[in-house]
C-alpha cells in the first residue's frame, strides 16, 4: 500500500489567484475572501494593465466587498477597468496581510508613472527595517 504524499503549496502565503478581471466580474469573486487585490486601468486587446490602486481585504465581507465599494465609488469608479487578486491560505494573520499591502504599496510610492490613487502613505513597518545607507546593509541583515 502506497502511503499518502504530502502535496507541497507552491507558495506560502497565495493559496490562488486570479489576475487581469474585467471589473464588471466583481460580484463573481467568493464572498469572504482575504489577500491583497489591485485594480488597473488597461486594455485587454493591448495587453497593458496600469496599477491604480493596490489594496487588502483581511476580514469582514473580504476582497468582494472591497471591489463592490471601489466599483461603485466616485472617485475610484471610473479610474480603473480590470482587477487582480491574490488570496491568501486561511493561516495567514491579518498582520501578514497588512504587510504584504504595505510592501506592494512602498513599491509604487515614487512612482512617477503610477497613477495617484496607486501612491500610498509610506510604511511606518517598512521605515523601521530599512537600511538607508550600504555601510549598514551587513549590519540590518544580523
Amino acid at each position: 500500500m502506497k502511503k499518502p504524499s504530502l502535496q507541497i503549496s507552491p507558495l506560502r502565503l497565495v493559496k490562488w489567484c486570479t489576475q487581469w478581471q474585467n471589473k464588471e466580474n466583481w460580484d463573481k469573486v467568493p464572498l469572504k475572501l482575504r489577500g491583497v487585490y489591485v485594480l488597473y486601468n488597461g486594455d485587454s486587446e493591448k495587453k497593458f494593465y496600469n496599477v491604480v490602486y493596490v489594496g487588502m481585504a483581511a476580514s469582514g465581507a473580504g476582497i468582494r466587498r472591497r471591489l463592490e465599494n471601489h466599483y461603485f465609488s466616485k472617485r475610484k469608479g471610473d479610474k480603473w477597468t480590470h482587477f487582480s487578486f491574490f488570496a491568501v491560505w486561511p493561516n495567514i494573520r491579518n498582520d501578514e496581510i497588512r504587510e504584504l499591502e504595505a510592501l506592494i504599496g512602498e513599491m509604487f510610492r515614487k512612482d512617477q508613472n503610477a497613477i495617484s490613487l496607486a501612491k500610498q502613505k509610506k510604511s511606518k513597518a517598512i521605515q523601521k527595517v530599512r537600511c538607508k545607507k550600504i555601510s549598514e546593509w551587513p549590519q540590518c541583515a544580523l
